[in-house]
């Protein structure tokens, strides 16, 4: 399975620099490498992480679909924008709750490793991919959060290259913050 997670997370790596940059084709390279965490996490026992690659197949896929038919902004980039403040209480409840009833069924029913850990991996993931899947600035925001806590998670169950891949997303989801931000303050979407 070494090979298999080193793949995923070359595939990832690529994956969200093109997010970062904008660019509508980091959709295939994310389509692949979530269909190949779906299995490096089942073999580690992270199960809400491997469900959720399989939310993330389909969110990948909405994705692409929106960005496809999305505005451009002068660098050919993709138009991004902000939530407002009510919007971003609703997704930070929403998201807590759904964080403590996700690790609540995990710990009661599996045997997973890190229940609270991985729901909140998983939780604070699904709500910033579809956040970023509707071009929304808080998405890295998100990233940011999702990548700080994924590396220890990831390491404490022995998925090296995962735990260096989420170091190197920590990075990258900063970078993207960033150039985000620069964008809408060039041009709103």
């Amino acid at each position: 399975m070494d090979k298999v997670e080193w793949l995923a997370a070359a595939l990832g790596l690529v994956n969200v620099v093109l997010v970062a940059r904008r660019s509508l084709w980091n959709y295939p390279f994310g389509i692949a490498m979530v269909a190949l965490y779906f299995f490096v996490f089942v073999e580690a026992r992270l199960y809400s992480d491997a469900l959720l690659q399989i939310f993330f197949l389909a969110i990948n896929l909405y994705g692409w679909w929106n960005w496809a038919r999305s505005e451009k902004v002068g660098d050919g980039g993709i138009a991004v924008g902000r939530l407002g403040n009510p919007a971003r209480l609703l997704w930070l409840g929403g998201t807590a709750i759904a964080i403590l009833g996700w690790g609540s069924l995990m710990a009661r029913f599996t045997d997973a490793a890190a229940p609270f850990a991985d729901a909140m991996v998983a939780g604070m993931s699904v709500a910033a991919q579809i956040l970023q899947s509707q071009r929304k600035y808080e998405s890295w925001v998100l990233w940011v959060a999702v990548d700080a806590l994924a590396v220890g998670l990831f390491w404490s169950r022995g998925l090296i290259a995962t735990s260096i891949l989420y170091a190197l997303f920590f990075v990258i989801a900063l970078a993207g913050l960033i150039a985000w931000r620069r964008t809408m303050e060039r041009k709103p979407a």
